[in-house]
């Protein structure tokens, strides 16, 4: 009888959708909290021959209580884990309070995810970061962000656009990091920007791997201790290499997946 070889478990931190109020008057589902795992996510994880497997947050108004399921019980079942894009990290997760109401973040999520995230390094698990994902992993090393980049940098460049993830621009990657081994003829990239958030003071423990070409802003970063804690500040899983000559995330991805798979052995 032919076996198949085990994939590869990934895990990916779940987005949150709040019902905080009638903007459209759903109904239904919509009076729900939800948590979703974005398609172009799971698909860019399976590119590699995985499996996403989304995590749920458990919090105090759970049916299901921490002491039945803890955070640590994924990380020991599965084999890495993805921090997807979203909403704003907040500014009481690296001690300041928003500028503006409109930036005060996700605080609940910022719990859980960093919580996440310690479970998978604790068990020496590799840990990817998209977006939010940079900055969380960021502030969660002790780091601190741009609430707003435009307010904050005024000499930055545009980090957003109505034009979303067609929105270019592009980075630099640094010698003598792990992205330049990566990409050995890679010295500059156009990547997807969809952020209005950075980071401001990078986290002591953490390098700088690639920063926008224009502004010197981070767009890359990796934890020197041992053990895989990486993040970029585009999304990959939007590129489409051939079709707007756009970086090349596959070599990034099978990096990422060669540790967990490393991960699983040991």
């Amino acid at each position: 009888m032919f076996l198949r070889k085990p994939r590869l478990l990934i895990g990916i931190s779940a987005r949150t959708y709040y019902p905080e109020g009638p903007v459209l008057d759903l109904g239904g589902v919509w009076t729900k909290t939800l948590y979703y795992l974005e398609q172009s996510v799971a698909h860019w994880v399976m590119s590699g021959d995985a499996l996403p497997v989304m995590v749920p947050a458990v919090d105090a108004d759970s049916l299901v209580k921490r002491h039945h399921v803890e955070l640590a019980n994924y990380a020991d079942a599965l084999d890495g884990l993805v921090l997807q894009g979203g909403h704003d990290v907040a500014p009481e997760s690296y001690g300041e309070t928003a500028m503006k109401p409109e930036w005060r973040g996700d605080r609940v999520r910022d719990r859980y995810e960093m919580a996440l995230a310690r479970a998978f390094i604790h068990v020496r698990k590799p840990v990817f970061g998209i977006c939010r994902g940079l900055q969380l992993l960021n502030v969660l090393h002790g780091g601190t962000l741009y609430q707003d980049i435009a307010t904050q940098r005024p000499d930055a460049i545009a980090h957003r656009s109505p034009n979303y993830d067609q929105y270019l621009h592009t980075i630099e990657i640094a010698p003598d990091t792990r992205l330049a081994q990566l990409y050995p003829k890679v010295r500059r990239a156009r990547v997807n920007s969809i952020h209005h958030q950075g980071i401001k003071d990078l986290a002591h423990g953490l390098e700088a791997e690639a920063r926008c070409a224009e502004d010197g802003l981070i767009e890359a970063i990796r934890r020197r201790r041992p053990g895989f804690v990486a993040a970029v500040q585009w999304h990959p899983e939007f590129h489409n290499s051939a079709a707007q000559g756009t970086f090349d995330d596959s070599a990034m991805l099978r990096d990422f997946l060669d540790a967990a798979r490393t991960a699983r052995k040991r």
